[in-house]
């Protein structure tokens, strides 16, 4: 019966593991939700429509918000691979936003 239970490896170990789990979300919370934090800066840094001084500093408030947020989701998440997944996956975006937008001279 013994030989029946498949051993898990992998990713099934990873998120099994209560302690590695909840090591893992700390990290993200504070590397990936700090990513995204700055993506966001960057992003509404090109994208408000205000004066240049003003889309600054609205989008370096705005980026404690977002970093609120981000913390907060990575212990609400399903898993802390889908918290990894979302959090990366959105400062990515976020960031080619900014930067494509700025490639073109979209704001200087």
């Amino acid at each position: 019966m013994s030989n029946a239970i498949s051993t898990k490896t992998g990713a099934k170990a990873w998120s099994s593991s209560p302690g590695l789990a909840t090591a893992s979300r700390i990290v993200a919370a504070i590397f990936a939700g700090y990513g995204l934090a700055y993506a966001s800066t960057m992003f509404l840094t090109v994208y408000l429509p205000l004066v240049r001084s003003d889309r600054v500093v609205f989008a370096s408030l705005a980026s404690f918000i977002v970093y609120l947020a981000a913390i907060v989701y990575t212990f609400a998440a399903r898993s802390a691979s889908r918290a990894w997944l979302v959090l990366v996956g959105l400062s990515v975006v976020l960031a080619v936003a900014a930067l494509v937008a700025g490639d073109f001279g979209a704001r200087r």
